[in-house]
């Protein structure tokens, strides 16, 4: 059974997996808001599409940011996370744009992995539904726990969670703070200031 996080809820990942874990992945998915009924449909309110963009900011344990990966730059710098590439509709099943994390991999500075959503197109959170993100061990393809992104609203971004480590392993905590901005470079400072160290 899937455990589903509320906002500002964190969880032990290797005491979830029930082992330590070296490859986790993130997924985000999302789907554009349908069009209600006839005149709905008939007024053009149908499915446009929405192109949101994952990114995951590596911050050092003074929150300083190390690196970025996004759609401009699919992977990290020394090759420990990867990104799937950019979704510009947010149509079918599962998840619409994956982050993998070789966690033995990461740099013995990265200290917090904190993931973010935006809308880079400028269309706002009203437009979207169903929009959820998921860690998932890479391994096994067993998902961890669930966060969903049901808050709507005039913002076009979301600080969606963090990968914290700890002595024992990751934490992975929900966030959820909403916010403005196009790109990720835009929701760096809110990252930081959202991350509990």
């Amino acid at each position: 059974m899937t455990l589903t996080l509320a906002k500002n809820q964190s969880i032990s990942l290797e005491k979830t997996a029930g082992s330590s874990l070296k490859n986790v992945s993130l997924g985000l998915g999302w789907d554009p808001v349908k069009a209600r009924g006839f005149i709905g449909r008939l007024l053009g309110g149908g499915s446009d599409e929405i192109d949101l963009d994952a990114s995951c900011i590596m911050l050092d344990a003074n929150k300083k940011s190390m690196d970025l990966v996004w759609f401009r730059q699919l992977q990290s710098r020394d090759g420990s996370i990867t990104h799937s590439g950019d979704n510009r509709t947010g149509e079918g099943d599962g998840d619409d744009e994956t982050i993998n994390v070789k966690l033995d991999k990461l740099p013995a500075a990265a200290q917090f992995l904190v993931f973010t959503v935006n809308s880079f197109t400028g269309q706002t959170f009203e437009k979207v539904e169903n929009a959820t993100c998921r860690i998932v061990d890479a391994g096994n393809n067993k998902e961890l726990a669930r966060f969903n992104l049901s808050e709507k609203g005039r913002h076009t971004g979301i600080v969606m969670a963090c990968l914290a480590r700890t002595d024992t392993g990751w934490n992975f905590t929900a966030i959820g703070e909403v916010t403005n901005g196009r790109t990720a470079d835009d929701l760096v400072a809110l990252a930081v200031s959202a991350v509990r160290a």
